[in-house]
């Protein structure tokens, strides 16, 4: 066993576990959506919203069912190593990890310019300085304790999500909620389409902490699944508002423009302090269940034996989240990252592809093959590769250098393998 003799308590019950999923999908782009789906497809943009939501169910159910089977940190590792082998575990957990280290540095440079717009001081060359503190904010949050980062993210995600909510009410008692129903033409919605798929990527990173939550097999699939569910009529009704209060708010933040509208500028202020702590939400979810993932594939000598190492005194998986924490700074502090940024998505749809694939071999390997369960995977499959046809050379090319790092790595973590592994 590649660990010492503690190991990260399961202290995080159902509530906790959902916030991951919800924090997960929800960050920046709740709050750029609803003005750009509603200039594409007018009043049909909450219905569009709906179809996507149960369009990408499958792949929520399918790591639903996956979720059940195994009650360890690791996820997609766990998920792809059962099915295909080690390597393959591997490179569906390392190739997601790497690429958020970089997305989370982009995403923070995100969060510091809403914060500008209310703090001008932030802006210029101090947004380095500042992406890098809150960077660094989350790696301490996340060190002394899984309690304490969930105890954050659940202040966090209150900041963000009540002020969307309160735009909701404003838009039934304020707007105008007969907004109407208009289809339109299928080219219109088919370039808007992937939107709404990328709106609901993040719910499965709660799987990589795993190990951390109380009753595993049973909240981790309910939490996935519920709140997929529960975030769909979220953005249904945060784009129906922003329709019935004001469809043609030209402002970069188009819900603040909104807020204005309905409710004055106090309001809006409150969309821009939600906007920065959606995104702080998301990057703190990922900064905490992601080196869970790097414990997870240590654990199983997917990785070098220091990945492993448990802080003593606070039982978190240290060595893990400064790795991830120490190169987020870094690339926050670069600026010129971007490019590698792009991968990002392409990244986490190479992981989808694999667990979507997972579902059906281990099923036909125990004799037990479920048919409503073959038709989630092959619908997740088909639709993950069509989504996947969209990214462009630089995503492919950055793809296969995550992926070529990453297996030097995984060859280092072999010669120390141990003898036994964590089923």
């Amino acid at each position: 066993m590649t660990n010492t003799t503690i190991a990260p308590p399961r202290t995080v019950g159902f509530w906790g576990t959902a916030l991951f999923p919800v924090n997960g999908m929800i960050g920046a782009g709740i709050f750029a959506l609803p003005a750009v789906l509603a200039a594409a497809l007018g009043n049909f943009a909450p219905w569009l919203m709906l179809l996507g939501g149960l369009m990408f169910l499958p792949l929520a159910l399918v790591y639903a069912w996956l979720a059940a089977r195994f009650e360890h940190s690791g996820g997609p590792v766990l998920y792809g190593e059962a099915a295909f082998g080690r390597f393959i575990g591997f490179q569906a957990g390392w190739a997601r990890y790497a690429s958020n280290i970089v997305t989370a540095a982009a995403n923070t440079h995100v969060m510091v310019t809403y914060l500008a717009a209310l703090f001008p001081w932030l802006g210029g060359d101090m947004q380095p300085i500042a992406v890098a503190v809150l960077l660094a904010f989350f790696v301490v949050v996340n060190l002394v304790g899984m309690k304490s980062a969930v105890g954050t993210l659940g202040v966090m995600t209150a900041v963000k999500l009540l002020p969307l909510l309160l735009l909701v009410i404003a838009g039934l008692f304020g707007g105008e909620p007969g907004i109407g129903f208009t289809l339109p033409q299928f080219t219109e919605v088919e370039s808007v389409i992937l939107l709404t798929y990328y709106a609901f990527m993040g719910f499965e990173t709660v799987t990589e902490a795993a190990g951390e939550m109380k009753r595993a097999k049973r909240n981790v699939p309910l939490a996935m699944v519920s709140m997929v569910m529960a975030v769909t009529l979220l953005y249904v009704l945060v784009i129906w508002a922003y329709l019935a209060i004001a469809p043609d708010a030209a402002e970069d933040n188009a819900l603040a423009g909104a807020a204005r509208v309905i409710m004055g500028d106090w309001a809006a202020v409150l969309i821009v302090i939600a906007a920065a702590f959606s995104i702080g939400a998301n990057n703190l979810g990922s900064g905490t269940t992601l080196p869970r993932l790097t414990y997870g594939m240590s654990e199983r000598g997917l990785l070098p034996r220091w990945f492993a190492k448990v802080d003593p005194r606070f039982h978190t998986p240290r060595n893990s989240i400064l790795f991830y924490g120490v190169f987020a700074v870094l690339f926050g502090l670069w600026e010129g990252f971007e490019v590698l940024a792009v991968a990002g998505t392409l990244v986490r749809l190479t992981t989808y592809l694999i667990c979507s694939a997972a579902l059906p071999v281990l099923e036909k390997r125990e004799g037990a093959l479920n048919p409503l369960h073959l038709a989630c995977s092959l619908f997740a499959i088909a639709s993950t590769i069509w989504v996947a046809t969209h990214a462009d050379a630089r995503a492919w090319m950055t793809l296969a250098a995550i992926i070529a790092g990453g297996t030097l790595l995984y060859f280092i973590a072999s010669r120390e393998r141990p003898a036994g592994v964590i089923d």
